[in-house]
């Protein structure tokens, strides 16, 4: 028996079903470090461009400035609240930090650095857990290091006006140790002091919030895939995702609050060795 050719009308829905693309699996996109680079939104292309970090670390500076005016401007004998919250937040920098270090006389000359520092690192952390931010001001390296450069001047500062003759020589090299040991003594000394010091506090504090934003920024975006592009079984899988993330958030709170009392405590403690009576 003969076999009846195709004919090219037949064809067509077999060359079709051919050549049409196959159905693409779903794609999980997790964090990226453009994250911590995101495009600018005001003055473009001047030198007073702003990104979205950059606009972020203006808004915390003028809600920490409101804040406080707010809580200390009617101040009472017996404090509501917001009042007594503002106290027992300055109160714990000034008597838990300051004073336990430098005491009161010392303490009283550098409070106010140190109080700056402590609230504006803690307040630019916890942008990394609020809704809709979702990332720290202090992610990206410009302001944790200008934050780290005046701990350096401070300590710097009050280390010379205390001893101004001695206070150099006598970092560099040490009373007491050897004078042919200075060789090898001068150079760690000089590097751990006045090189290592301000890049651990940049550091330290810059690579907490960029792992604490990745992290959280995986957990949660991995819950909106297998949740809403998988569904199914996987939405199991989903709310393993949301619990670790979940857990996560309150992790990085706790990591904020304990970077901002390193921040400043370490930024004292400096203070403190370049005011001590061996210098």
């Amino acid at each position: 028996m003969l076999e009846t050719p195709l004919s090219a009308a037949a064809l067509i829905p077999v060359l079709a079903l051919a050549t049409a693309p196959a159905t693409e699996a779903p794609e999980f996109k997790g964090p990226s470090i453009l994250d911590f680079f995101p495009p600018a939104i005001l003055f473009e292309g001047t030198p007073f461009e702003l990104n979205r970090i950059m606009l972020l670390r203006l808004v915390i500076v003028a809600l920490i400035f409101i804040l406080f005016w707010l809580g200390t401007r009617k101040m009472q004998l017996v404090p509501g609240r917001f009042q007594g919250t503002i106290e027992m937040g300055l109160e714990f920098v000034r008597k838990g930090i300051v004073e336990d270090l430098l005491g009161q006389k010392d303490g009283k000359r550098f409070l106010p650095l140190i109080t700056t520092i402590f609230f504006l690192v803690l307040f630019m952390n916890l942008t990394g857990v609020v809704p809709g931010i979702n990332i720290s001001a202090n992610s990206v390296i410009g302001m944790p290091l200008v934050l780290a450069i005046a701990a350096y001047i401070a300590f710097i500062w009050a280390g010379l006006r205390k001893h101004p003759w001695t206070f150099i020589r006598n970092a560099l090299f040490p009373p007491g140790v050897p004078p042919f040991l200075y060789i090898i003594v001068t150079p760690i000394e000089f590097v751990s002091m006045f090189v290592l010091r301000p890049v651990t506090l940049t550091l330290r504090l810059l690579m907490n919030m960029i792992v604490g934003h990745l992290l959280l920024v995986l957990f949660f975006s991995a819950t909106a895939f297998f949740m809403v592009e998988l569904g199914g079984w996987w939405i199991a899988a989903s709310a393993v995702t949301l619990a670790f993330g979940t857990a996560f958030t309150f992790f990085e709170i706790l990591v904020s609050v304990l970077q901002a009392y390193v921040f400043a405590l370490l930024t004292t403690v400096y203070i403190q060795l370049a005011l001590a009576d061996e210098h």
